[in-house]
């Protein structure tokens, strides 16, 4: 079994190592391959930089890693990582791939925006599992929460069929012993930050401002502020069978 291991924070980003732990100890064999810079926000874009007609790809170790482990630094987004890895770039076909550990919380209908959340997504829709780790630090203190939590959520995902979903995980920065415990959660209607757009003669200023995640208590960010860590099981992309759209007949007229 191969493991991927990749993030949008970047190669630099301890949380790599966090979770090629966990892979390890499931019993997987791991390929470290991360931006070579933050992608945070860049969703599942397939966005990379190439020399010579070709993706650029380096090796160099992520912090803390364990020996053994190949660890590559890619001038590509996690999404663009994440379509490489199935199509075995980096090493046989993973059969898991696991994104972050992020800095910061990946909660709410934002999680569409999120680099972290993008790259698992990628993954599933090729029928790989994806799992997505967060810890809802910028400057996270306690990774050992975060992987005792992710090493619960992957023996559960890799339990059922790798394209019912994206496993989103969120972790409080608390000692293990202090987190509440884990709740499944819905989305919260808001992401960690509101943007507000200002025009001024036709130029645009986007300001960002925390939200107050105890709007709504049962959301994964109302859980999550409360000192639980949550499970979301995402499906995407999606379409509803069940709604009627209105079709046209014959050649379109004007």
């Amino acid at each position: 079994m191969h493991a991927l291991i990749t993030n949008d924070d970047g190669i630099e980003s301890r949380g790599l190592a966090v979770l090629a732990r966990v892979a390890l100890e499931a019993g997987y064999e791991v390929t470290v391959a991360a931006p070579w810079q933050e992608y945070s926000g860049a969703s599942a874009s397939l966005l990379g930089v190439e020399r010579d007609g070709r993706l650029v790809v380096e090796e160099q170790r992520a912090p803390d890693l364990p020996d053994g482990v190949r660890s590559l630094a890619v001038q590509a987004s996690p999404g663009l990582i994440s379509f490489l890895a199935v199509h075995d770039a980096f090493g046989p076909r993973p059969d898991v791939v696991l994104s972050g550990v992020n800095r910061g919380p990946n909660t709410g209908h934002a999680v569409i925006h999120s680099g972290t959340v993008g790259a698992a997504l990628s993954a599933m829709t090729h029928g790989v599992h994806g799992l997505a780790v967060s810890n809802v630090s910028s400057d996270p203190q306690h990774w050992d929460a975060a992987a005792l939590v992710a090493a619960h959520g992957l023996r559960w995902l890799t339990g059922r069929p790798a394209t019912d979903g994206v496993l989103n995980i969120n972790v409080p920065d608390l000692p293990p012993h202090e987190v509440r415990g884990v709740r499944q959660a819905p989305l919260a209607d808001f992401g960690a930050v509101q943007a507000q757009v200002e025009e001024d003669s036709g130029r645009y200023t986007v300001t960002y401002s925390e939200i107050d995640p105890t709007q709504d208590e049962e959301s994964d960010a109302g859980l999550l502020a409360a000192g639980w860590a949550t499970m979301t099981l995402i499906q995407a992309p999606a379409f509803d069978a069940a709604v009627e759209l209105p079709g046209l007949e014959g050649p379109l007229r004007a």
